[in-house]
């Protein structure tokens, strides 16, 4: 099986899209894009410098348009499943034929935009934190009130809050953890985006999607989703929710992925994936950044295409916090136990009593996603469930 993967912000390039300029139709392509998303994308993917792709606005629907420009030359009827990372979610959902490519371009935008915004509003900003041990990295990170943004695995975390409090974090790093500051505008994927999260919405309301054309995973929780509203829903959500990129690189593992292109600007998602499934059986991994690298990415396709047809195909589905409180699991169900439909996993502890947390379909149980006096939101991913269809 193949997957499509699409890179987020950070991975950008000065100049990375001047040779896909020289195939036919792409300059009048990214000018068509340009007016729907309010930025000149030729000018920035071609003579813009790095501080000026930084930017946040400009950015976002610079990389969507890539990963879409380069799609366009791919047999993509032969590619089984696709994924973005942060913003690259909206290049996946459009090549998932969730949303148009132009709707996919347009909400890039808005987002870019919004969220630049809302980094304007206070002093915040993201660090990576390599190494280290997984509890005691995140413990850390909520001592010094910040938020885990993104969690990449191959011992990756990127942490983002209040300035302060990163400094501190950068003062007094967990054991064996390096801390680097980022080059970024704020907090994203905190709840300091609130305001970028309700705009973003507020526009994608009027969007009418269609259902995934092939496997959809979701920066949310990893889980393939199966329906479009689901996703557009998810894309907004995303926007203050961590991305759980680590969960998705697992379900690739999980469904067997053989092989994997990246889509320009490439390298950063297949450095995480070979450090991450190396110890599963490394996927074989093309990285497109030029049209030179086409004819590879093709014959990887060919190779590996292991579309889905009479045999069963494993979808996830996710168990959800009914309620705000703290989260009390059944003990006696571990994972790798079978779950039927309407079975009660456990409750959440409100201040007006417990609350079932009951699946809404059957399966089996893949993955805690919360633990025993975790606090939880209403909504919150508790639990992945896998199946066949």
């Amino acid at each position: 099986m193949l997957a499509l993967l699409s890179p987020g912000q950070g991975s950008q390039k000065p100049g990375f899209l001047t040779p896909w300029l020289e195939l036919p139709g792409a300059g009048a392509r990214l000018r068509w894009w340009s007016a729907l998303a309010g930025v000149d994308l030729v000018h920035l993917g071609t003579q813009a410098d790095a501080d000026e792709i930084r930017d946040t606005a400009r950015t976002q629907p610079l990389l969507v348009a890539a990963a879409l420009l380069a799609a366009e030359h791919l047999p993509m009827y032969d590619v089984a499943l696709v994924a973005g990372h942060s913003v690259g979610e909206l290049g996946a959902a459009a090549l998932a034929g969730v949303l148009p490519a132009e709707a996919a371009v347009a909400l890039a935008g808005v987002r870019g935009r919004e969220m630049a915004a809302a980094c304007a509003l206070e002093p915040t900003g993201m660090a990576a934190v390599l190494g280290g041990d997984p509890d005691e990295v995140l413990a850390a990170i909520e001592a010094h009130g910040l938020h885990p943004a993104n969690r990449n695995g191959a011992g990756q975390v990127v942490t983002a809050g209040a300035v302060a409090g990163l400094e501190k974090l950068a003062a007094e790093p967990p054991a064996k953890a390096r801390v680097i500051r980022l080059q970024v505008a704020g907090a994203f994927h905190t709840p300091y985006m609130a305001p970028a999260e309700a705009a973003l919405g507020a526009v994608a309301g009027g969007i009418v999607p269609a259902d995934p054309a092939r496997i959809l995973l979701s920066n949310l929780d990893g889980a393939a989703v199966n329906h479009g509203r689901e996703m557009v829903q998810r894309l907004v959500r995303q926007v203050t929710a961590p991305v759980r990129w680590d969960l998705c690189m697992r379900t690739l593992a999980d469904l067997g992925v053989t092989g994997v292109i990246e889509l320009p600007p490439a390298g950063t998602l297949a450095g995480l994936v070979k450090r991450e499934l190396k110890g599963e059986g490394v996927p074989e991994i093309v990285t497109l950044n030029t049209p030179d690298d086409l004819p590879a990415a093709r014959d990887l396709i060919a190779r590996h295409s292991g579309l889905p047809g009479h045999e069963p195909v494993i979808q996830f589905r996710v168990v959800v916090a009914p309620a705000a409180g703290a989260f009390e699991p059944l003990t006696e169900l571990a994972e790798g136990t079978d779950v039927r439909a309407g079975q009660v996993m456990g409750h959440v502890a409100t201040r007006q009593g417990p609350v079932e947390v009951a699946a809404h379909h059957g399966g089996l149980l893949t993955e805690w996603l919360a633990h025993h006096d975790d606090p939880v939101a209403p909504g919150q991913p508790l639990a992945r469930i896998g199946g066949q269809a």
